[in-house]
């Protein structure tokens, strides 16, 4: 909720679309209660016994990694290392949970196509996938997955964060958002409380014109 800046009487009510969702609770806990909100993440075409096997061998290998690269980071919100762990295998315990229970929220689906009709969601929340890995992900498939996350949302689409892994803003930022306000949508930089990885604490605005 601090990653793009919600609170919850503003999501009572909307339909939302969380892109790559990955093995978060975000669904989970949005779902108990109340919000309705939909999973999606090339990760979901995997059965589900492998999904959590390969999300605990991640979360392992991150803490072996993360140590070493801990100055990145601000401990303010997990504490410290181990911190971080319980925080990640509590969030992947409520994924697989609510898989089991509520396997119809959770959509396998390979960016930049999505298996959504037009405008299906109010809002689109999109994190730490787009621009985290503008090195690796050429400007064409961010300008395309973008477009892709605008054509199902009706009202707006949040990409978080602006950096990417070692906090560097994404250098064709500024083109996707000229590019964007030429086609008539709105896009805006905001600020936002939480903050891990530093200098990725702002995140992408982008609403739909109203005629």
């Amino acid at each position: 909720m601090r990653m793009f800046d919600l609170r919850m009487e503003d999501l009572r009510g909307l339909s939302i679309l969380d892109c790559p969702a990955g093995a978060c609770s975000f669904t989970a806990i949005g779902g108990r209660r109340g919000l309705d909100i939909t999973a999606c993440d090339i990760a979901y075409g995997h059965k589900l016994d492998d999904l959590e096997a390969k999300g605990l061998l991640d979360i392992a290998h991150a803490m072996e990694t993360m140590e070493e690269a801990k100055d990145l980071y601000k401990w303010d919100y997990y504490g410290d290392v181990p911190g971080l762990g319980r925080h990640r295998h509590e969030a992947l315990r409520e994924c697989v949970r609510d898989m089991r229970e509520r396997p119809e929220r959770y959509i396998p689906a390979v960016l930049p196509e999505l298996p959504f009709g037009d405008e299906q969601f109010n809002l689109v929340l999109s994190a730490h996938f787009l621009f985290m890995y503008g090195d690796r992900l050429e400007y064409d498939f961010h300008r395309k997955t973008v477009h892709e996350l605008l054509r199902v949302a009706s009202d707006e689409v949040r990409v978080f964060p602006l950096v990417d892994l070692t906090g560097t803003r994404y250098e064709h930022l500024d083109r996707l958002k000229s590019e964007l306000e030429a086609e008539g949508f709105q896009t805006e930089e905001r600020n936002v409380t939480y903050e891990f990885l530093r200098n990725a604490n702002a995140m992408l605005c982008i609403r739909k014109p109203r005629f």
